[in-house]
């Protein structure tokens, strides 16, 4: 089947979710497309291996690109080139090894040119060339888009995985990019996932998955998520670890960064370095022994009533009266 074919097959699919009606069985339907989103340093990299491994999934590094597209198309038309351009000029197209003639090419065939059929384009070059047939994407700040995402992709479905924030701080700390204290840490932690879950009920596919979860049971999480996605749950992704350094090579070049230094490829790679391992269990609670109290009650002082509300236990004062106080003035 060309490209033109697949494309129409994403677009027909498009207008049977956008009138609510479900054709299986009458109409050739494409299948969802899994976007893995979250805070930062809270296990998307390692679903988006997990799910890559699949042998009829492909998903690209963090494509940042996507809410550009859609904003830039709905102000106003713009062409195949110029939509081409939008993907090409970004910092992050040196990771998807794709070559720029192909996508363009890919573009002329538009007709008429749209957002959604030129992200499905990409996306569909990118499967192609892996040798698969589905697509999806890993892009954490996604999770602040998926309504936008939404209108145009009905196919997405949004897997959001939270982690105890307490131990993504102690993963933001250690970075060369973002928070740089514990409190900072802890609100871009709670507001995003607040955000997130004030959204989840105008996205019609969304999903919440626990790093913890992941963790202690990998094959009963990958099975929910291959449920959610439709998409058969298969052994290859629990050895994800096997292909995964292959995979992460794509990032292996220096990234360019506004008003700051470029990032270095080993900088890039060493961030990714445990999710070349299979999941282990030490990386669960590591803030109980890597925190001084101090360090807890700065964080839960900020976050300690969404950690109480995603079930999460506290440890300091500060925390409890943070959960107190946000308890007391709760509607109802």
């Amino acid at each position: 089947m060309g490209f033109t074919d697949t494309l129409d097959r994403y677009r027909q699919r498009a207008r049977i979710v956008l009138a609510g009606r479900r054709l299986r069985g009458r109409t050739p339907q494409p299948p969802p497309a899994p976007f893995v989103c979250g805070v930062t340093r809270s296990g998307t990299t390692l679903i988006r291996l997990m799910l890559d491994s699949h042998p009829e999934l492909a998903i690209p590094g963090e494509t940042h690109w996507v809410p550009k597209m859609i904003k830039a198309q709905e102000r106003r038309k713009h062409s195949a080139d110029e939509l081409a351009d939008l993907i090409i000029d970004h910092k992050r197209w040196g990771d998807f090894h794709l070559d720029a003639n192909e996508l363009r090419a890919r573009y002329a065939e538009l007709d008429p040119v749209t957002a959604a059929d030129a992200i499905r384009a990409f996306y569909m070059l990118y499967a192609e060339r892996e040798g698969k047939e589905r697509f999806g994407d890993k892009t954490p700040g996604y999770v602040k888009e998926m309504r936008r995402i939404q209108r145009v992709l009905p196919e997405a479905r949004f897997v959001h995985i939270i982690r105890d924030g307490r131990d993504v701080s102690l993963s933001h700390l250690r970075m060369n990019w973002g928070p740089e204290t514990y409190g900072e840490s802890a609100r871009l932690w709670r507001n995003r996932i607040r955000k997130a879950r004030k959204m989840a009920p105008s996205v019609e596919h969304y999903m919440e998955i626990r790093f913890e979860d992941l963790v202690a049971d990998t094959e009963g999480v990958l099975r929910r998520i291959c449920e959610f996605v439709e998409l058969e749950f298969d052994p290859v992704m629990l050895t994800y670890h096997e292909r995964a350094e292959e995979r992460l090579a794509e990032k292996a070049r220096e990234l360019p960064r506004k008003h700051r230094p470029p990032q270095p490829a080993a900088a890039r790679l060493e961030s990714h370095r445990l999710a070349k391992e299979p999941p282990r269990s030490d990386r669960v609670g590591m803030w109980r022994e890597a925190m001084t109290p101090t360090d807890v009650a700065e964080y839960e002082a900020v976050a300690g009533d969404m950690l109480v509300e995603l079930g999460y236990e506290l440890a300091s004062e500060a925390g409890e009266e943070r959960a107190r106080e946000k308890a007391a003035v709760a509607p109802g």
